[in-house]
């Protein structure tokens, strides 16, 4: 838009030169030079002495020539002006903000790559309102990026930099997703975030098979295969059809506003050391309990009898709707 209004604005001011030109030589009979010298001492107001004395028709001609290159020209100057200015202090600010954005921003992820895998991730924390920053060394594809989602907090930079890492408030962050182009890339990036937060929750992508293990060795809680994955929802679409489209539904919240979600309980809830059926959660909310990730051994329960004590830190596997799982929440929250 820019290079066009200046594409627009360089062609007026060839067209006034022109025709100042071509008016002097056909009103005075000048020469192509006397005409484009009087052209230009005029249109720029240098105030030269006119180099013939003018007749009439010339100095109307000259009038008319005065107020459009001035027009003209003014205009042109300070949308050349403006725009250098703007442009400076338009990434001036940008960058402070993005700054202070960053400067505040906790319990989030830090999100390494913004490719096909990437963006799809992106796309589903922006769905789900769940705080990120996104780290690509890549500034025109963040660029053409943020025109769609302009509070984007990203970082223009290498992400298996330390430096890098930091600046995203790692220390800070609860989980790391790392989908770039290289598994030596994402290898490296698990070390560094490993130990730079011991604490954090590492998910990474593989492209080779023989990846997975290297990458669980360097750090990564979770190491996900797109090919193989894609092979298994293959194969599970063939084989259980019905199964598959009812998962589908129900991680995209398609069906009946239905969702699988994880609820942590909170040290100092209120449900905390008691059983499922001293909570009462299925009485009081209606939601259902498919499973429990125990805090001590991180085994999953299915199926959880009444009688299973729920302890601090457990992990609720959920299904029920957007209200009920806010209802449970609110239940497994540390008391105020």
């Amino acid at each position: 838009m820019v290079i066009r209004r200046l594409i627009i604005i360089l062609g007026l001011i060839a067209i006034i030169i022109f025709t100042g030109a071509l008016g002097y030589r056909l009103i005075e009979g000048w020469s192509f030079s006397e005409a484009l010298y009087m052209t230009i001492i005029t249109i720029s107001t240098v105030g030269f002495q006119e180099i013939k004395p003018l007749s009439q028709s010339g100095r109307v001609f000259t009038i008319f020539l005065i107020l459009g290159g001035i027009a003209i020209i003014t205009t042109g100057g300070s949308f050349i002006f403006s725009t250098i200015i703007e442009g400076t202090f338009g990434e001036i600010l940008r960058r402070q903000r993005m700054e202070k954005k960053l400067s505040r921003i906790k319990d989030h992820f830090v999100i390494c790559g913004l490719g096909a895998v990437g963006e799809d991730v992106i796309l589903e924390f922006i769905q789900a309102r769940c705080p990120f920053v996104l780290i690509d060394k890549r500034e025109k594809i963040i660029e053409q990026f943020i025109r769609k989602f302009p509070d984007l907090i990203y970082i223009i930079g290498d992400a298996t930099s330390d430096e890098i890492l930091k600046k995203a408030r790692i220390e800070h962050a609860c989980g790391l997703i790392a989908v770039l182009g290289s598994d030596v890339e994402n290898l490296y990036i698990c070390l560094s975030a490993r130990t730079l937060n011991p604490k954090l929750r590492i998910i990474a992508r593989a492209i080779e098979s023989e990846s997975i293990d290297k990458l669980k060795k360097a750090g990564a809680d979770y190491v996900f295969s797109p090919e193989k994955i894609g092979a298994l929802r293959l194969a599970a679409a063939a084989l259980r059809p019905a199964v598959t489209s009812f998962l589908d539904a129900i991680l995209k919240g398609e069906y009946f506003n239905l969702q699988l979600d994880e609820i942590r309980v909170e040290a100092g809830s209120e449900i905390a050391n008691k059983t499922l059926e001293q909570a009462k959660i299925s009485k009081n909310i209606g939601i259902i309990i498919p499973a429990i990730k125990a805090s001590k051994d991180g085994v999953l329960h299915f199926n959880p009898s009444s009688r299973t004590t729920i302890h601090p830190e457990d992990i609720f596997i959920v299904f029920g709707t957007s209200r009920q799982i806010k209802k449970l929440k609110q239940l497994c929250a540390k008391k105020k």
